[in-house]
């Protein structure tokens, strides 16, 4: 194997999108790190920003420990402070405030690997790269899901989602100079998925529309109540606002995917089995992990195979401490 120095070949990890899904980059990269596979450089779009932000600050176990403390949807709704004006259903302070605690004020350039998280302008569509600045911002930016969490101002450009651009950043990678790409996937199987709808119509039969119930309760808490019951669905299968707007993002986000993967294809895939776990499914972390863990390991031999053969030195990286 050859030795690390200034003409080692860097690996590059490229986590994409996926919402609460995106709790298998954590087991990913446990198992990438068991394995002695440390990459060089990371990007990550959306939640793949938020995981790859908080490992190579060191971080990883603290993020880990407060995804598996989300154990009920009530824990999770803790976080979401529902706004009733502006840009996004949800403000993202709360969340802004977890990560900021963990994160502080670390700037990007100061990391000690190359990180860059993938955003969307406004108005333009231009695809972002966060590789300089305050590290929260950037993150926050990369995971803001048009209607859902407030767009973040970074630079004087008010941003969002990267996902709408580049779901699975290994375009990144390769400019920041990775010469080999491992990808993470969290969707490979959102083609399957069947569609969503809020009404039934049988032959022969009137158009029969969804009735919704009313929502008692003091004026704030019937607010809350209504909000968090579109938000998550209203039972019985009935999608609430964010499951329809996810959906349909991430059918958008699954075709950019594919266009964008067949014309700058990674050198490695790793797809965790991610069927039957919703978008907003973020009190499943221990299910999330554990699959992401097992799609690593089901790759880590191949993957060292190849490096080895590449003489591409891995887990040689020094790592900061959680």
């Amino acid at each position: 194997m050859a030795t690390a120095g200034a003409g080692k070949l860097k690996i590059g990890l490229a986590l994409g999108g996926g919402a609460a899904r995106g709790w298998a980059h954590i087991g990913v990269l446990r198992a990438l790190r068991k394995a002695g596979i440390v990459p060089d450089i990371i990007a990550g779009t959306s939640i793949g920003a938020v995981v790859g932000a908080c490992d190579v600050t060191g971080h990883l176990d603290e993020l880990e420990n407060f995804a598996r403390e989300l154990t009920t949807r009530r824990r999770v709704l803790g976080y979401l402070d529902f706004n009733l004006s502006g840009t996004g259903l949800i403000t993202g302070h709360r969340l802004g405030e977890r990560l900021h605690k963990h994160l502080g004020d670390i700037k990007i350039e100061d990391l000690p690997r190359r990180f860059t998280a993938v955003a969307t302008e406004i108005g333009t569509g231009h695809e972002v790269w966060l590789s300089r600045g305050t590290l929260v911002d950037a993150v926050r930016a990369s995971y803001a899901l048009p209607g859902v969490f407030r767009p973040v101002k970074v630079d004087g450009r008010w941003l969002f989602d990267g996902a709408l651009v580049n779901p699975i950043p290994v375009s990144v990678c390769r400019a920041l100079g990775a010469r080999y790409v491992i990808a993470v996937n969290l969707n490979i199987d959102i083609s399957n998925r069947g569609t969503i709808s809020n009404v039934n119509q049988m032959p022969g039969t009137d158009l029969e529309m969804e009735e919704t119930p009313p929502v008692t309760g003091s004026n704030g808490i019937a607010v809350r109540r209504l909000l968090q019951r579109q938000i998550l669905g209203k039972g019985d299968d009935v999608p609430g606002i964010s499951t329809v707007m996810v959906d349909a993002f991430n059918i958008v986000q699954d075709r950019i995917a594919r266009s964008r993967l067949a014309g700058d294809p990674p050198d490695a895939m790793i797809s965790p089995r991610l069927h039957g776990i919703g978008l907003f499914d973020f009190h499943r972390a221990d299910e999330l992990i554990a699959r992401g863990e097992a799609a690593a390991k089901r790759e880590v031999d191949d993957l060292s195979r190849e490096l080895d053969t590449r003489h591409i030195p891995h887990g040689q990286a020094q790592l900061p401490m959680s």
